[in-house]
């Protein structure tokens, strides 16, 4: 009976963490509705990359999920024009990359493509 209670506490725990360690989905009007409320956070957007630049791993791409546009820069190389992804990052201002300056942007910190169907 006890190792039941402990499993059972031990599984609340876990569902607990893995819940609160990701970030909630997010619009991009959101966070270009109220960028300070999203500054310093992590965030999670889903949508299409509609452009793109970079130069060897350093670079930024642009996604639009319908609601709106946000520049999101990266270390790993960009997708490609056109790619559905889902990213996690955090939201920041003022960023320069490659001689460009972007206002609000994602830094990401994962991302996974999307299949399309």
């Amino acid at each position: 009976m006890r190792n039941q209670r402990w499993l059972v506490l031990m599984t609340v725990l876990l569902l607990s963490l893995v819940v609160t360690a990701c970030p909630k989905q997010t619009t991009i009007a959101q966070i270009n509705q109220d960028p300070a409320e999203f500054r310093d956070r992590e965030v999670a957007i889903r949508g299409e990359v509609v452009n793109s630049f970079g130069v060897l791993g350093p670079g930024a791409y642009e996604v639009d999920d319908g609601t709106g546009r946000i520049w999101v820069v990266t270390d790993r190389g960009v997708p490609s024009r056109g790619a559905r992804i889902r990213l996690v990052g955090r939201v920041t201002s003022g960023v320069t990359v490659a001689g460009r300056t972007f206002g609000n942007v994602i830094r990401e910190r994962d991302r996974e493509l999307q299949r399309t169907s």
